[in-house]
C-alpha cells in the first residue's frame, strides 16, 4: 500500500515529499540540515532522513539548496555496494551558516510540523470520536469496590469529554478514580516531536507524558515507520497528565528557554488527546478561581491561545478531559457561575458497612490474611465508635498491609491477631491521650 494511502489508515495526513508541502519555511528547514550535520557529525541522505525525520524527496531538495549556496560539498560515494550512497560534508560557509543557526535556536531533531498541521491533526484525532463503553469504565476500574450508581454516571461524563469534578471525603478514591477515567481512552494517537510557528520551535512531544506504543517501532526505510507513518511523529497512548500542589498559572504557559532559545509546550498542551486531572482542587499555589478564569474559554471553546516572547499570538485545539478532584466543599472553592462550567459533578461518597466489609474482605484475601466477620465488625466498630472516624474506602488496606509489614518483622506467618489490629487502628490518627485497651469484641476473636 503506498505511504500516502498507509498515513490515512493511521490517522495522519500524506507524508510530504516536498518542501512546499510541509508548510514550512525552507531557509528555516535548510537551517536544522546544517545544524543537525554540524552536532550529529553525519553525512549520508538516509541518515538526514532518519535524524530529520522526512521523506528523502525534502532531504533531496534541502541538500540541493545547500549546494546551491555552496554550504556542503560532496565527499564521494560510500563504499562499493550497489546501494551506496553519496556522502555530503560541511563547507567553510556551511559551518557558519550552522553556528549562526545554533546562536539563534539549538533545537537538533526531527523536523517541527506546521501550526496548521497540528491543528489539523489534534482536530483529526480528537478525544470524543472514541466511544467508551461501561465495560471499558468496569475492566479499568479492576476490582475497586464502586457503586454501580457511580459507574452509572461516569459513563456519559467520560464520553462527553467536557470537565469533570470529583468530590468527597478524603481517602475513597478520586485520585484513582480519576486515573481510570484517563485510562478507559485506548486509541493511541500521533504527537508531534515539535511544532513551528513563525519559525520558532515548540517542543510537544516529552517521555515523561508520552508514551510510545509498539507500533513506533522503525523499519529499514530510512523516512518512514514500520506504519508508513510521518517520523515527525510518534504514535502513542492518549496521555494522561497529573498536576497536584505544584500547580501554578505559569505551567499553563509556554516555556521559553533563553539559552536553548526554543519553547516547551505548557503541560495541556502536551496533554492534548487525552486527560488532564487537577488533584486535590484548592491545595495548588493557584487559587481556583484564578485557574478557572484561566480555562474558561478554552473549556467551553474547545481552544487555547498561547504567546510568544515576541508577543505573538496563536490558537491551539483544547482536545482534552479535564477532571477536577477536590476533599473540599465546591461551594468553597468557586461560585455558581463556575459550577455551572463543569458539566458533570460526581460526589464520590463513604462506604455503607456492608461496602465497607467487601472492601476488607477482598483486600484481607489478596494479602493471604483469613478475616471473620467478627475481626470486620471489630475494626468497623473501633473506627466508628472508639476513634470517632468515618469509614472510608483506604482504611481496610491501610490496615491489612500494617498487619503484613508487622508479621513480617515478626518473622511469623501473616495472619491477624488482637495486638496487630489494634496497632493498626491506632496508626490511623494522632493521638494525645493514652490508647485505650483492647476491646472485649477484639479479645474475643483474639482468643
Amino acid at each position: 500500500m503506498p505511504a500516502d494511502q498507509e498515513n490515512q489508515h493511521c490517522g495522519l495526513g500524506p507524508v510530504p515529499t516536498s518542501i512546499q508541502a510541509m508548510g514550512l519555511e525552507p531557509d528555516g528547514l535548510l537551517r536544522l540540515l546544517l545544524k543537525t550535520m554540524l552536532v550529529r557529525g553525519i553525512e549520508a541522505g538516509s541518515q538526514f532522513c532518519t535524524e530529520l525525520g522526512l521523506h528523502v524527496g525534502v532531504v533531496n531538495e534541502l541538500i540541493d539548496m545547500a549546494r546551491d549556496r555552496n554550504l556542503v560539498e560532496p565527499l564521494g560515494v560510500a563504499g562499493l555496494r550497489a546501494n551506496s550512497e553519496m556522502r555530503f560534508a560541511l563547507t567553510g560557509t556551511g559551518r557558519e551558516w550552522a553556528n549562526e543557526a545554533l546562536d539563534h535556536g539549538k533545537y537538533v531533531g526531527p523536523a517541527p510540523v506546521s501550526l496548521a498541521d497540528y491543528q489539523a491533526q489534534v482536530t483529526r484525532q480528537k478525544l470524543i470520536g472514541e466511544q467508551i463503553r461501561r465495560e471499558v469504565i468496569e475492566q479499568g476500574l479492576n476490582g475497586m469496590i464502586v457503586p454501580d450508581s457511580l459507574i452509572r454516571r461516569l459513563g456519559p461524563a467520560i464520553n462527553s469529554g467536557k470537565a469533570i469534578l470529583l468530590y468527597g471525603p478524603p481517602g475513597n478514591g478520586k485520585t484513582c478514580l480519576a486515573e481510570v477515567i484517563g485510562g478507559c481512552f485506548g486509541d493511541p494517537i500521533y504527537i508531534p516531536h515539535a511544532i513551528d510557528v513563525d519559525g520558532t520551535v515548540i517542543k510537544v512531544f516529552d517521555p515523561t507524558v508520552h508514551e510510545p506504543v509498539e507500533a513506533n517501532r522503525c523499519d529499514d526505510s530510512p523516512s518512514l515507520r514500520a506504519d508508513g507513518s510521518d517520523r515527525r511523529w510518534v504514535l502513542c497512548k492518549r496521555p494522561v497528565v497529573t498536576v497536584g500542589g505544584e500547580l501554578t498559572l505559569e505551567m499553563l504557559d509556554l516555556k521559553y528557554n533563553s539559552e536553548a532559545k526554543m519553547y516547551e509546550a505548557p503541560l495541556h498542551m502536551k496533554a492534548n488527546g487525552g486527560t488532564f486531572i487537577v488533584d486535590d482542587l484548592g491545595r495548588q499555589l493557584v487559587r481556583p478561581e484564578d485557574l478557572l478564569n484561566r480555562w474558561i474559554i478554552p473549556m467551553e471553546r474547545r481552544i487555547d491561545y498561547l504567546t510568544l516572547h515576541t508577543g505573538r499570538t496563536f490558537s491551539i485545539p483544547f482536545d482534552e478531559l479535564v477532571v477536577f478532584s477536590t476533599n473540599l466543599s465546591p461551594e468553597d472553592l468557586m461560585d455558581p457561575a463556575f459550577l455551572r462550567r463543569i458539566p458533570y459533578k460526581v460526589g464520590i461518597l463513604l462506604p455503607t458497612r456492608d461496602e465497607f466489609a467487601t472492601v476488607f474482605e477482598t483486600v484481607s484475601r489478596k494479602a493471604g490474611l483469613t478475616p471473620t466477620p467478627e475481626i470486620c465488625r471489630h475494626v468497623m466498630d473501633v473506627l466508628e465508635h472508639t476513634e470517632g472516624q468515618a469509614l472510608s474506602f483506604y482504611q481496610p488496606k491501610f490496615i491489612v498491609d500494617q498487619v503484613t509489614s508487622a508479621c513480617k518483622y515478626l518473622g511469623v506467618p501473616v495472619a491477624f491477631s488482637a495486638e496487630l489490629i489494634d496497632d493498626a487502628l491506632s496508626n490511623l490518627s494522632v493521638r494525645d491521650e493514652q490508647p485505650a485497651p483492647a476491646t472485649p469484641t477484639l479479645a474475643k476473636f483474639a482468643a
